[in-house]
């Protein structure tokens, strides 16, 4: 989601001024005492009240002084956007899927796209997802930009913490194909997804 604003936060009797940030499925706030990190899944109650962003979990309560934007992020957590959301995934795409051993995933797409191919390589395809657990295999890249529409994006989908293929390798190769990176998001509880997408000047 990537909301951030400047707020006061109020818990269990101390009061902060610093930077609450709304992430996918975590809320945080970075005070110059106070540091908080709230997952979605953690929280029983969530409430816009008098512009304040009210939430309480196993831990705590903690309110923070939105204003208007209160509401909006109160709504944003109770109704979180789905995979598909957060992939931009759209009805008219023509979607490739190589490397994607997730079957539920592969399940939705193929429900939510125009045409679905996996395990192969469509041209031009609209979006590529590509599974990738190993740092050597994203030497692909390149190849895959060549099937992409000119405004497409690769999807690179890879295990979270594991050493044999990090963030940095994973920017690095896309970096090294000409590709730039524009979007994160949390694939699953086991997978992360980075979004690359053939610069601007160059489409």
């Amino acid at each position: 989601m990537g909301a951030e604003a400047k707020c006061t936060a109020r818990v269990k009797g101390r009061t902060d001024v610093g930077t609450a940030r709304l992430e996918t499925e975590v809320l945080q706030f970075r005070g110059r005492e106070l540091r908080l990190s709230i997952p979605f899944k953690a929280m029983k109650r969530v409430e816009a009240v008098d512009g304040e962003l009210r939430v309480t979990s196993s831990d705590a309560s903690v309110a923070l002084e939105l204003g208007a934007a209160a509401a909006k992020w109160a709504d944003k957590i109770t109704h979180p956007p789905s995979r598909l959301q957060k992939l931009g995934v759209k009805p008219e795409w023509r979607v490739s899927a190589v490397g994607v051993d997730d079957e539920v995933f592969l399940s939705e797409l193929e429900g939510a796209v125009a045409v679905l191919t996996i395990g192969r390589i469509r041209k031009p395809s609209d979006a590529i997802f590509f599974g990738a657990d190993r740092e050597a295999q994203l030497g692909r890249l390149e190849q895959l930009k060549a099937s992409i529409e000119r405004n497409g994006a690769i999807w690179v989908i890879r295990p979270k913490g594991r050493k044999e293929i990090s963030e940095a390798a994973v920017m690095a190769a896309g970096k090294a194909a000409g590709l730039v990176d524009v979007k994160v998001v949390s694939f699953s509880q086991t997978h992360t997804a980075e979004k690359f997408v053939i610069p601007v000047a160059k489409r």
